[in-house]
């Protein structure tokens, strides 16, 4: 059973300690803050072994096997360095890093270590995604052509959200997920990319609508923001139909409609604990087989994404 030490005790590091609690393959093993009791209580909560007042504890303690990074942002770089320094095998949450060039330094010092690392883009794991492409595959809906996705909730009121020097924006936290939905289903030969941004008074982008036109004349058309609900949809359009998926971020329901809109087919992903667990599991299986990424999601692709989104911050004037 692979041992998981949690770094950072906020929202998504309570899931993520609730998910594992029900898996067989892994166990949280310890939990680690900075503020002085904190992990502790998370500890008692959530029945772990191990509470670290400090995160070089846990990075010293050789009962862990990999560090689950639960920090914002800005955060993460160090925090993942950190733990590659002590031998660590990590799973870092989205964004892995806040701009490209930290991904590649992180990665090249994974690979002279020996560690595994990866990023906890948790639609890439999915087995969602294999619904999506198998039901592409039927060719109920014929080649497809193009596919619009959008992703936003009313967020303004999160400061990290809405403060430039937490990396804050709809792009690292939500647009993220977009790009990657779009690179799963046509693939990553970009041609060309436009995107504009409607910036928030304090400096970030509050709303984002990105154009992705791809290798063979397929097309993406994305917008995510954070000062409104948006009803989180991604629609392929095909030669002979097409196929909507409800919450494109967390995908509950995959359905196809003819030219008609006549229903022609509709599939469901399996009962989940929350979704985290994929790629927990992805993870327990790359560690046991010795590799140094996992398949859903190699190296190259963390950094790809994270150079679009670099030059789409340049083309507006930000720098990350």
């Amino acid at each position: 059973m692979l041992k998981i030490g949690i770094l950072g005790t906020g929202s998504i590091a309570r899931k993520m300690a609730a998910t594992i609690s029900e898996m067989d393959s892994a166990c949280v093993y310890g939990a680690a803050s900075r503020e002085e009791g904190r992990a502790h209580k998370f500890a008692q909560e959530y029945k772990i072994e191990k509470a670290y007042d400090g995160y070089e504890s846990m990075v010293n303690d050789p009962a862990i096997d990999l560090i689950y990074i639960a920090t914002p942002h800005t955060l993460h770089y160090e925090h993942t360095k950190l733990c590659l320094e002590h031998g660590k095998h990590v799973l870092c949450e989205k964004p892995f890093t806040v701009n490209a060039v930290q991904a590649e330094e992180v990665f090249e010092m994974a690979d002279k270590k020996g560690c595994f690392v990866t990023e906890a883009m948790w639609t890439r794991y999915m087995p969602s995604r294999k619904m999506i492409e198998s039901m592409i595959g039927e060719g109920t809906i014929g080649e497809i052509q193009s596919l619009t996705a959008n992703l936003g909730y009313p967020l303004l009121g999160v400061q990290r959200l809405t403060d430039p020097r937490l990396a804050g924006g709809a792009l690292l936290d939500l647009g993220i997920y977009l790009i990657h939905f779009a690179r799963m289903i046509f693939g990553t030969k970009i041609e060309k990319v436009q995107a504009s941004c409607v910036l928030h008074e304090k400096g970030v982008d509050m709303s984002d609508s990105i154009t992705l036109e791809f290798e063979g004349g397929k097309m993406a058309v994305l917008h995510s923001g954070i000062g409104s609900v948006f009803n989180r949809k991604g629609v392929l359009f095909g030669e002979k139909g097409y196929m909507e998926i409800t919450n494109v971020n967390n995908p509950e329901k995959v359905v196809a409609y003819d030219q008609r809109d006549r229903l022609i087919g509709q599939k469901l992903p399996p009962v989940q604990i929350t979704g985290l667990e994929y790629e927990v599991e992805s993870c327990c299986r790359a560690i046991q087989n010795g590799w140094k990424e996992c398949p859903e999601l190699p190296h190259e692709e963390t950094v790809d994404v994270l150079r679009m989104m670099d030059d789409m911050r340049k083309g507006w004037g930000m720098r990350y």
